[in-house]
């Protein structure tokens, strides 16, 4: 579900809606838990799953170094943590890359190894959600931030659907204390965040995607014909197109 398809506007338009017709802060935060696991289920529903696994990981060890006094299990547990997490994302960003590069390493000493495809789909948003998870235990060892959230504020930190699959890394000491107390935006803030809105979706639709992006895909989809001022003319764009994306 992309940010600046008619689905994601429909999509949030019925959640905000929804939102301000709930009883209690309580009902909101649910609901918002509900949608952003919705809103990521619209691309691979079995990959939830993943980032359920990964909330659950590290609100359970969290907890765990919260209430422990002994240093070396405080580590352990940590330890447990980076592993888990950074174990998971090495696995679906680099597993096919590290297994090819494995059976080339073999090649070289003769050895002929043919294993089997992973076929290893990258789940998008990964390393936004596992890093701002993984950001949770580290503070919480560090003492920066509580560890005795309660499961529903900190999955919905997580898996918050605006930030959910572009970022950027929210940090559980500027997010979870949002989610304490009941809050209801204003004419004026509701005004603004439509203004963002506007100006992200400007910056998506007309200056990266159609403006810079054609003329990136026509250097880069056939680089042998184009000259010197064709390749820098697709850098620069290539630039302009990033920093909109970004802004967007």
């Amino acid at each position: 579900m992309l940010f600046n398809s008619l689905t994601f506007l429909v999509f949030f338009a019925l959640v905000f809606a929804l939102h301000r017709l709930m009883p209690s802060w309580v009902a909101q935060k649910r609901l918002l838990l509900a949608a952003s696991y919705l809103f990521y289920a619209a691309w691979n529903p079995p990959y939830i799953l993943i980032l359920l696994f990964s909330t659950i990981l590290d609100w359970w060890l969290a907890r765990l170094i919260w209430r422990c006094e002994d240093d070396r299990r405080r580590r352990n547990l940590l330890a447990l943590s980076l592993l888990s997490n950074l174990g998971m994302l090495g696995f679906f960003k680099y597993g096919n890359f590290l297994l090819v590069n494995f059976q080339s390493t073999l090649a070289i000493f003769g050895v002929l190894y043919h294993p089997p495809a992973l076929d290893i789909v990258l789940p998008v948003g990964i390393s936004f959600y596992t890093f701002a998870s993984l950001s949770y235990t580290i503070d919480v060892y560090r003492h920066e931030v509580r560890g005795d959230w309660s499961f529903l504020d900190y999955a919905l930190f997580v898996s918050f659907f605006p930030h959910l699959v572009a970022g950027p890394i929210v940090r559980a000491y500027q997010l979870l204390p949002q989610m304490t107390a009941p809050r209801r935006a204003s004419a004026d803030q509701l005004g603004w965040g439509l203004v963002l809105l506007a100006l992200g979706l400007w910056s998506k639709t007309v200056m990266a995607d159609s403006i810079f992006a054609p003329v990136v895909d026509s250097v880069y989809e056939n680089p042998a014909v184009s000259g010197a001022v064709d390749a820098w003319s697709a850098v620069l764009a290539f630039t302009g197109q990033i920093y909109f994306n970004i802004q967007g």
